[in-house]
């Protein structure tokens, strides 16, 4: 049987000369088969040159094909500044020459909802970005036998069915460099702060594989947050992953702030990546570190509430290779994606309508990568590859403090521990609302100081009791005295771990004040002023005993002579304290 002619077609203003078309015919047997037949299509709206369509494959050597090709290539020119753009232009413009490109083309069969399926894109691969014929850019995310399903970082509204779409062979991309700093971006890079154009340095994938073993080494130095519940008992390092979990309006976002903040003068680059907040709520928190000299050190990407589901879901991961820009050179670099619930939920949405099937309540199987892929990412690289670190402050919503719900879980196993905010302690008072019994850092006490280590002593082995003394004795009216002194004991140190917002305390008065509290400095000192008794202590310990910070500032440990000698200290100082 004969195989079946199949048509390709030549699209031109007027007819080519007969060896012209013959030339043609000639490339579209050898490149295709010899059962392919030429036809020629008169074109008006193509003033010069040609078009050429096999199947799904275009080869534009119009007009406005040109045109389009050398604004691409334009396009890809990576510059450091804008004065080397001059001669990199000059020097493109006398080398370049038009390619031969056999563009696949598609056509759009539905849109809506921020998702578009397309067909006719056989080779499309999955997370390349597509181009629709009105500009709009789309990522593939689902593959089909007989169609892919994309979806749009943009106004859908721009996208019509039976509009033409094209692949671009690359997948997504973020531009990263040092101009970032201090800017404000939205998940493709693009500046959203009113401030002007970025001058980037590259390109870099939002997707790459987290680094392997061999390319890490230990977390071993402290990310110092200068929180002291954080600090002293679940200590932070640099490369480490630190979920901080807990109900809403609990103060998540606060401790990653105060994180920011404490990080001035550190040599830490800072990234703050805002998933579905408000636009209002995100200018506030811009504003808050600016005034505080953070964005100095700082870059913030967005993802607003109102902005697509598909750019929520990349947010984090643009972000990421931001940060990894700035590992990659040696340097240290601290990211907090807040929230990741937010994000779970904008992928689970564009996965129903992507009528994939949903699972465990309603996300889709592969929710864990999600999030896995991320959080990965985040390491202490190794001397060969620089030094650098990424430490990741992922935050996640919980409801009712049920911190068994499926993405909690999922990220908590991917994690190197957690800081639980307790609804409860917040509202009693108690910020930051950390409970010492959910809580844990599995780095552990390798991220601490050796002065900060050897303070900490049985602070949360004390806490966890007087938790559990506190609950049992609440209906009790009838107490000993042991009881209540083990009492007055737990309470001193729960409020000596209060701490307002923006209030960073160095290691050094961290040190300290542990040791006074583990003393059983504050037993006897009204609850109401221990937050002015802990502020004298540390003036009056500094002006009394200069040396001891710079014991602690050359990182060695406090043997129990010095701890001596600081009990004696605060205790001279509480004889002079006024309640």
């Amino acid at each position: 049987m004969r195989a079946m002619r199949k048509p390709a077609k030549l699209f031109s203003n007027t007819p080519p000369r007969e060896e012209y078309f013959r030339r043609f015919e000639a490339f579209i047997r050898k490149k295709y088969g010899d059962e392919m037949v030429l036809e020629w299509v008169e074109d008006p709206s193509i003033r010069s040159g040609f078009r050429l369509e096999v199947g799904s494959h275009v080869y534009d050597w119009s007009e406005k094909g040109l045109l389009l090709q050398f604004k691409e290539s334009i396009n890809e020119l990576h510059h450091t500044d804008e004065l080397s753009i001059i001669p990199l232009l000059q020097d493109f413009l006398q080398n370049w020459t038009p390619k031969v490109l056999a563009e696949e083309i598609g056509e759009v069969l539905t849109v809506g909802d921020g998702i578009a399926t397309v067909s006719g894109l056989e080779n499309a691969a999955y997370g390349e970005i597509l181009l629709f014929e009105s500009g709009i850019r789309g990522m593939v995310q689902e593959l089909r036998r007989d169609k892919i399903g994309c979806i749009l970082f943009g106004d859908c509204d721009q996208v019509t069915q039976g509009s033409a779409v094209k692949r671009t062979g690359k997948t997504a991309g973020m531009p990263v460099g040092s101009g970032f700093i201090g800017r404000v971006v939205d998940a493709l890079g693009r500046p959203v702060d009113h401030k002007g154009g970025i001058s980037f340095t590259q390109y870099r994938p939002i997707e790459r594989p987290a680094p392997g073993i061999i390319d890490r080494q230990s977390v071993n130095e402290p990310l110092e947050t200068g929180i002291l519940a954080i600090d002293s008992m679940f200590p932070i390092g640099k490369g480490q992953r630190e979920l901080i979990i807990g109900d809403r309006q609990t103060g998540k976002t606060s401790i990653a702030v105060d994180a920011i903040l404490n990080q001035k003068g550190k040599d830490v680059i800072c990234i703050y990546v805002a998933i579905g907040q408000k636009a209002s709520s995100v200018s506030q928190l811009v504003e808050k570190l600016a005034a505080a000299g953070a964005m100095d050190y700082t870059a913030v990407v967005i993802s607003r509430a109102s902005d697509p589901a598909s750019l929520q879901y990349i947010a984090p991961y643009a972000g990421c290779a931001l940060g990894e820009y700035f590992m990659e050179k040696g340097r240290d670099v601290l990211i907090v994606y807040d929230d990741l619930s937010k994000h779970a939920v904008a992928y689970r949405a564009l996965s129903l309508l992507l009528e994939r099937s949903p699972g465990r309540e309603a996300y889709p199987g592969d929710v864990f990568y999600l999030h896995s892929r991320l959080l990965e990412r985040a390491a202490h690289l190794s001397e060969e590859r620089g030094g650098g670190s990424m430490t990741a402050l992922p935050i996640v919503e919980t409801q009712a403090g049920d911190v068994s719900a499926y993405i909690p879980t999922n990220i908590i196993s991917i994690t190197d521990g957690q800081i639980f905010l307790e609804s409860g302690l917040f509202l009693s008072g108690q910020r930051p609302a950390v409970n010492v019994g959910l809580s844990v850092s599995r780095v552990g006490s390798a991220a601490q100081t050796k002065a900060l280590k050897s303070a900490v002593g049985t602070l949360r082995l004390d806490l966890s009791q007087y938790r559990e003394m506190e609950v049992f004795t609440q209906f009790s009216s009838d107490l000993d005295d042991a009881t209540k002194e083990k009492l007055a004991y737990g309470q001193g140190l729960m409020y000596l771990l209060r701490q307002s917002n923006g209030a960073a305390l160095t290691q050094f008065e961290q040190t300290i004040l542990l040791i006074a509290a583990l003393g059983k400095i504050l037993t006897d000192i009204p609850l109401d002023k221990i937050s002015t008794f802990k502020k004298g202590m540390l003036r009056y310990i500094q002006k009394n005993a200069p040396d001891l910070r710079a014991i602690a500032d050359n990182d060695q440990a406090f043997d129990d002579k010095l701890k001596e000698e600081i009990i004696e200290l605060a205790q001279a100082y509480k004889k002079t304290f006024r309640v």
